[in-house]
């Protein structure tokens, strides 16, 4: 591919649902996160070709996200705003999208990143109770209005959960963390095992709050500053997470809260480019993205799609045990352990040291808009940390597909 370039990112701290970011829409969460990186760069918004975010549960008073990020966040009208949904690897879908846009001649700086408020996922009403509340609305007549309500039952004030129906893929029928229970059945994953990947997850992210601050911008709510990730816990040990019931299969399964990714809210953005931006206006890339590959695979097993994108960047002509270090993201334990045991069968061992080093989404939280986004931040900022030269980023997605970039420094 041509030479396609990081020059700037950052994120908003990733907060569990209903709290710190609870006041904030998707667009608003896009927006802080577009403005300072904006900021930190120090470029002339009118010099962006065009605005990529992700978001899987768009806003319906925000339709296309993307466009409404750009403005708020004072990119100029003329620049055009796209946005773009491939499940939990949206954001990183923005930045490949800008990679083909840069190829085909159609720009060469972008503004890309990827958005979720968990926490704004609506309550639906079913198409039948839609078309109850529209007659009532047609009504003219007292009689009418009455024959109306009279039409309406109990059953039809429960509402659909949206962030249920969104979790459950609509071909398997398998809520996602149904797949993970799969998984764990089909690779003899333990519930011991899973809780002991769970607080590994934990004491990372601890030991790297520090450093995970170097990724985050502060975002003021209602004059306060959330500065970092409220997800961590340092009391999150195997043998206080082996406490916590199974809640998919709750009969025999051994997926948890605990040991799966929370629910959360965030967002990132990335400044992106190829050579041509760099040069005409003297920004410094900070890494390279040297290739990437997405992959379909059986949405009831969805959770070994890093596999197939890893084997399909590998065809490619990209070496990935020449990582220096992986960020796989962790939509749940034990969909994270099948992924590296089938690596393993492959003879692609992933040493501990190397992956997740600030801890996954079983910590810092999976916002799924935002989520691939941040897999590319997080590692770009421990290259420069290590002084390192190559990283590997990939993620399953809903729906049974797999994602993976690789970055060089």
């Amino acid at each position: 591919m041509s030479p396609f370039y990081i020059f700037a990112g950052t994120r908003t701290p990733f907060c569990r649902m209903g709290s710190d970011l609870d006041p904030l829409d998707a667009a608003d969460l896009g927006r802080h996160a577009a403005s300072a990186v904006l900021t930190q760069s120090g470029i002339d918004p009118g010099e962006i070709s065009e605005v990529i975010f992700g978001c899987v549960a768009q806003p319906a008073d925000a339709a296309n996200i993307a466009r409404v990020i750009a403005l708020r966040a004072g990119v100029p009208e003329h620049v055009p705003a796209a946005t773009v949904h491939r499940n939990c690897a949206s954001g990183m879908e923005a930045v490949t999208t800008a990679a083909q846009r840069a190829a085909a001649g159609h720009g060469d700086l972008f503004l890309v990143g990827g958005t979720e408020s968990m926490s704004r996922i609506p309550l639906l009403y079913s198409h039948a109770t839609a078309k109850k509340f529209a007659r009532l609305q047609r009504a003219k007549s007292l009689g009418q209005k009455l024959s109306a309500l009279t039409s309406f039952h109990t059953a039809d004030f429960k509402p659909r959960i949206g962030l249920q129906l969104g979790l459950t893929d609509p071909v398997s029928g398998m809520i996602m963390g149904d797949t993970a229970e799969l998984l764990a059945r089909e690779y003899d994953i333990s519930r011991s095992e899973q809780d002991a990947f769970a607080a590994e997850s934990h004491r990372k992210a601890l030991n790297a709050m520090d450093a995970l601050k170097s990724e985050i911008s502060p975002v003021y709510v209602n004059g306060k500053a959330v500065t970092s990730d409220n997800g961590i816990r340092d009391d999150s040990t195997p043998e206080r997470l082996a406490k916590l019931r199974p809640i998919f299969d709750k009969r025999t399964g051994t997926v948890t809260a605990g040991n799966s990714s929370q629910v959360t809210d965030g967002a990132v953005a990335l400044l992106v480019g190829s050579g041509s931006a760099a040069n005409r206006l003297g920004l410094q890339p900070l890494a390279r993205i040297t290739g990437y590959a997405y992959a379909g695979c059986d949405p009831a097993r969805m959770g070994l799609g890093p596999v197939h994108a890893i084997e399909r960047l590998r065809q490619r002509g990209i070496d990935p045990h020449s990582a220096e270090l992986v960020e796989l993201n962790e939509a749940f334990a034990a969909q994270a352990i099948a992924v590296l045991k089938e690596l393993s069968k492959s003879g692609f061992d992933i040493p501990p040291e190397k992956l997740n080093r600030r801890g996954g989404a079983i910590a810092l939280g999976h916002p799924v808009g935002a989520t691939g986004a941040r897999l590319i931040l997080t590692a770009l900022d421990q290259l420069r940390e290590l002084n390192a030269h190559r990283a590997l980023c990939t993620l399953c997605i809903g729906g049974g597909q797999g994602a993976a970039l690789f970055l060089e420094r």
